[in-house]
């Protein structure tokens, strides 16, 4: 697929590496619109880039629902979806403090899932819905991460990942009829604001861990976007952006 002058609808685009995907398919001559659930986010990056955006709950399927119905009234079926919007919660499943046990709660487990995995679910089908309906051969990437295969401290976070790879496959064999490509990418520790909140030592560790040396950069991971979707011979595969790290 060419990217110039394809649709290209962002989830969590409002900052981080959503944002960093709209600039770089802007660059590219695509016409990205994200959605994010701050608006202040969103009227940042109008202000910056010139970019639309509008606040959804990716966890509310009438918000997602009617978000993708009047998308389409006003632009057209999406050519293109990137999954990005995903949130962390992290601590141990279950430990012991002075003879008392302490357990990841229900809440932090329901927040998660909510965002990264019923939040994707909800935005794969509605656009791919759209694109059915409209004949449109699209794309759909789901950002995956490098904690898919279980990560100390992230039973959610891992949980929401590794069945995203999943619902990345099971997308790409029931679309394909449709000429629906469906691809992921697994990040591994990117240079974004959500890395930034690690204890500075904890994150030093990390980076030692990481054979390139360094942190990531969230247009390495926006060129691994921009390879599933001009690459029509991709689909069903998950592409590991990690420094060559392993968990």
């Amino acid at each position: 697929m060419d990217i110039a002058g394809k649709k290209i609808v962002i989830t969590g685009g409002g900052r981080g590496m959503g944002k960093q995907f709209a600039l770089s398919m802007k660059e590219l001559g695509a016409k990205p619109f994200v959605v994010d659930v701050i608006q202040e986010n969103l009227d940042a990056l109008k202000k910056e880039t010139g970019i639309d955006g509008r606040v959804v709950d990716v966890t509310s399927e009438a918000s997602v629902v009617s978000f993708f119905e009047e998308y389409v009234k006003d632009h057209g079926a999406p050519d293109v979806l990137v999954n990005n919007a995903g949130i962390t919660s992290d601590g141990l499943f279950c430990r012991e403090k002075e003879k008392e046990i302490l357990k990841m709660s229900f809440d932090a487990w329901q927040k998660v899932i909510g965002v990264n995995l019923t939040g994707v679910f909800l935005c794969g089908r509605e656009a791919a819905g759209q694109m059915i309906k409209a004949g449109v051969k699209g794309v759909i990437v789901n950002i995956s991460s490098i904690s898919r295969a279980g990560n100390l401290g992230q039973t959610n976070y891992s949980a929401t990942k590794s069945a995203v790879d999943a619902m990345t496959v099971t997308w790409a064999k029931e679309l394909s009829r449709y000429g629906i490509r469906v691809g992921a990418i697994a990040p591994g520790y990117i240079n974004t604001e959500m890395v930034a909140k690690i204890r500075q030592d904890v994150l030093d560790k990390i980076i030692k861990q990481i054979p390139v040396g360094r942190l990531g950069d969230m247009k390495e991971i926006a060129l691994a976007v921009r390879f599933i979707i001009e690459n029509d011979f991709f689909t069903g595969r998950v592409i590991e952006v990690d420094g060559g790290m392993r968990i």
